[in-house]
C-alpha cells in the first residue's frame, strides 16, 4: 500500500512541476523592397519586387542584446511576413542580401503574450 500511495504521489508531484511552455506572442508585418532600377521615366509604374526578391531575404530576430540569433521568418511573395514567439524582448534586423539596408534596423521590440507586434520595414537596394 505505501508503495502505491507513493507513486501516485510521485506522480502528482511529477505532473504539477511540469513546465508550461512560455506564452507566445506574434511579430508581423510588411516589407517594401526599392529601389528596383535607376531611374523611373516620368508617367512609367514603379516596378513591383517580384517573389524571388522577398525569398532571398529574411527577417533574423536575435535576442535581447542582438547578440544570438533566436529565429528567422521568410517573407511571403505579397512582401508579409509573421512570427511566433515567446514573449520578451528581441531585436530584429534583415539579412543583409548584396548592399541591402532597412532605416531603423536593427530594432529592438518586446513581444506580449496572446498580443501582435507590428513592424513593417522598408529594404533600400542602394540602386540609384
Amino acid at each position: 500500500m505505501f508503495k502505491r500511495t507513493f507513486f501516485i504521489s510521485l506522480l502528482v508531484l511529477l505532473f504539477a512541476c511540469q513546465v508550461a511552455p512560455a506564452p507566445e506572442g506574434l511579430l508581423k508585418g510588411h516589407v517594401s523592397i526599392g529601389p528596383l532600377q535607376p531611374a523611373i521615366r516620368e508617367g512609367a509604374p514603379e516596378p513591383t519586387p517580384n517573389p524571388e526578391m522577398y525569398a532571398a531575404r529574411e527577417i533574423v530576430i536575435f535576442d535581447q542584446r542582438g547578440r544570438k540569433e533566436i529565429a528567422r521568418a521568410s517573407i511571403d511573395a505579397a512582401g508579409y511576413y509573421e512570427i511566433a514567439l515567446p514573449a520578451g524582448t528581441y531585436v530584429v534586423d534583415i539579412n543583409h542580401s548584396g548592399i541591402d539596408f532597412a532605416k531603423g534596423l536593427p530594432m529592438q521590440v518586446e513581444i506580449r503574450p496572446n498580443e501582435v507586434a507590428y513592424l513593417d520595414i522598408a529594404i533600400d537596394t542602394g540602386i540609384r
